[in-house]
């Protein structure tokens, strides 16, 4: 009997050691993460396909405390782009795409919207919000370098890299188009200012009194970079050349009561491109008949002018610029080794040929060359009829510091609005 007792006692204790074992076993797989998934994953519910949904890591998500590093991950960080408006569309749709990438899940954009002038000015007074600068142009590159080595003593750009690519064009509302083509033949700033000075308004030049005297505007050249870009433009149209622009060219008194006496009679001089573009197409010809603008702000606005008032025709600069809107990452007392890491990142993103070709639908020409715009669906060949075009008469170059930095001097001495 005793010895039965022990036999009985025996099989239990294996019993417990058992359970005991098991019990161990399923601690472990729970502590190395091979644990049930609740709720469940609806893959494919509501058009996700069998892509799983992204964890929210505030809500139950379970991370190795020391994830094993990949070799473009960078530290959570908020970067700040101060860009010109003429690439607002493009550059907010840019930023959603790229939230949705897993680099864009660790870098946060700031969309910074500021004149091209006005941007290099805020970077001068030690805007610490700005970690990137992509204006219109590299037109105002060399006044701003200057100014900021003298103040820092080093060059302020790690890195550039051209975005995308646009001229100037002026843009009319089609009906004034053809009545001031019938009397000056074609639109150029010569022929722009003779419609300025004209007492008549459009009764002299197209017999039309109801439409009041003719309203050309451009942006702020000291804040906005397709303001300067007309300036510039206007000097050499009057200059007769596209290249070699120097301070005797500009000291010229005759010059000056010509392009100042087209300034002081222009409207608007908004501080921003966009903006400008979005009052024409708002407001109709009462607010202007004609602006000097970028090519891809002029295609971006054209189906809603259309929608609106009436269509738009442009025509181009004989003698134009290109606006290569450069991306420039800056190297500021503020700006940390992980701000320029993503910074660079962010750019290789844009460079990708699917946001070069959104930007091709926004009227730029793109920066990757891959990227056709000769293609029958090309926003250039699909709205030809409005005037748009690909090839270009004639490309000057930019202007010195010097010679930027004296004609501001003199406009806003002569023209200061």
């Amino acid at each position: 009997m005793a010895e039965g007792q022990k036999v009985k006692v025996t099989c239990l204790g294996q019993i417990v050691i058992a359970l005991f074992m098991l019990g161990c076993v399923a601690g472990a797989a729970w502590s190395f993460g091979l644990r049930p998934t609740w709720p469940p994953s609806f893959a494919g519910y509501g058009g996700g396909g069998n892509t799983p949904r992204p964890v929210d890591p505030g809500h139950g998500a379970t991370h190795s405390p020391n994830p094993a590093p990949t070799p473009q991950s960078v530290p959570t960080v908020e970067l700040g782009i101060a860009y010109g408006t003429e690439k607002e569309r493009w550059l907010k749709w840019a930023v959603q795409e790229f939230v949705k990438t897993p680099e864009g899940a660790k870098i946060k954009i700031n969309l910074i919207p500021k004149g091209s002038l006005e941007a290099a000015q805020a970077l001068l007074a030690d805007d610490k919000k700005i970690h990137v600068w992509s204006p219109a142009s590299a037109l105002y590159k060399d006044v701003f370098v200057q100014e900021w080595q003298l103040k820092h003593s080093k060059n302020p750009i790690v890195k550039e890299d051209v975005l995308a690519l646009s001229p100037m064009v002026f843009v009319m509302w089609a009906e004034r188009y053809d009545g001031f083509i019938s009397k000056f033949k074609e639109i150029n700033f010569t022929t722009i200012g003779q419609a300025l000075q004209e007492p008549g308004g459009w009764q002299a030049i197209a017999q039309r009194p109801e439409w009041g005297i003719f309203k050309f505007g451009h942006t702020h050249p000291n804040s906005s970079n397709s303001g300067l870009m007309t300036l510039v433009l206007a000097s050499y149209e009057y200059n007769k050349k596209s290249r070699g622009l120097v301070l005797k060219d500009i000291l010229d008194a005759r010059f000056q009561g010509w392009l100042f006496g087209i300034e002081r009679a222009t409207s608007g001089m908004s501080n921003s491109t966009g903006n400008m573009m979005r009052e024409m197409v708002l407001k109709g010809p009462a607010s202007f008949d004609a602006l000097c603008v970028y090519e891809n702000v002029a295609l971006d606005y054209l189906k809603n002018a259309e929608g609106r008032w009436g269509e738009l025709r442009v025509t181009y600069p004989k003698i134009n610029m290109w606006n290569d809107n450069p991306y420039y990452i800056i190297d500021a007392p503020w700006t940390t080794p992980e701000h320029q890491q993503a910074a660079q990142i962010f750019l290789d993103f844009l460079l990708t040929e699917p946001i070069q070709k959104q930007a091709l639908v926004h009227g730029f020409r793109p920066g990757n060359p891959t990227v056709s715009i000769k293609e029958a669906d090309s926003p250039f060949v699909a709205n030809s009829r409005y005037g748009f075009k690909i090839d270009l008469d004639e490309i000057a170059e930019a202007p010195k510091a010097e010679v930027i930095n004296n004609l501001l001097a003199m406009w806003q001495r002569s023209v200061g609005k």
